[in-house]
């Protein structure tokens, strides 16, 4: 099934859900029940696939991929997918933001609201950061590597790696290897905080759901 044909399946199931949601039928129906109803649902869907995408990425997917992908080959289909990533989850952060500080103004917000209008916010910064500033930046030196460990005949080894060897003997390789490092080391630290962010949200609304 095309991806277009699964997007276009998903918006039909949502359209129905959002028809006979009960703020939409008969005389239950008034324009701020509604207006709530559709940030409360945009909040709900832009957190949760947030949440889920980050979860899969940073816990699951990386790992399965790095265990049996060449280490060129791994570094080079990253390099295309957390730009992808990182703007999926920016744009629903703001959205599930937006959408949780129309329910809760400010001015008008509790300390926890307020609070997890911050973590919100946190999530959002840290995912921006990945996306604009150390993602180009990681992207950019892993090239650089690629390149000099090519030139060494190394990097298509799947779940180890020559590179730590090399680079004793390869002043070039071990200074690109601790930039790579520091840069790296940095963009993964974002990813996990945003994550806690996430994180953090998620006990909020779990309080807020009656089962």
């Amino acid at each position: 099934m095309a991806w277009s044909t699964r997007f276009l399946t998903a918006v039909a199931f949502l359209a129905a859900g959002v028809v006979f949601a009960p703020e939409f039928l008969g005389s239950t129906a008034d324009s701020p029940a509604v207006a709530v109803s559709l940030a409360k649902l945009a909040h709900l869907l832009c957190f949760a696939t947030s949440f889920g995408a980050a979860l899969w990425v940073t816990f699951i997917g990386g790992i399965i991929m790095f265990k049996n992908l060449p280490r060129h080959q791994f570094g080079n289909l990253q390099s295309k997918m957390f730009p992808a990533y990182f703007t999926l989850v920016s744009v629903c952060a703001a959205s599930s933001l937006a959408a949780f500080a129309y329910l809760h103004p400010w001015k008008s917000a509790s300390s926890l609201e307020r609070y997890q209008l911050g973590f919100l916010l946190s999530s959002l910064g840290f995912n921006l950061s990945n996306l604009l500033v150390f993602t180009p930046m990681t992207v950019e030196m892993m090239k650089k590597r690629h390149k000099v460990e090519r030139d060494l005949s190394i990097g298509e080894e799947v779940g180890w790696s020559k590179n730590v060897d090399s680079a004793k003997v390869n002043p070039k390789l071990a200074a690109m290897n601790k930039k790579f490092g520091m840069i790296h080391g940095l963009s993964s630290l974002a990813n996990i905080l945003s994550f806690g962010s996430l994180a953090m949200h998620s006990w909020y609304l779990a309080g807020k759901i009656k089962l």
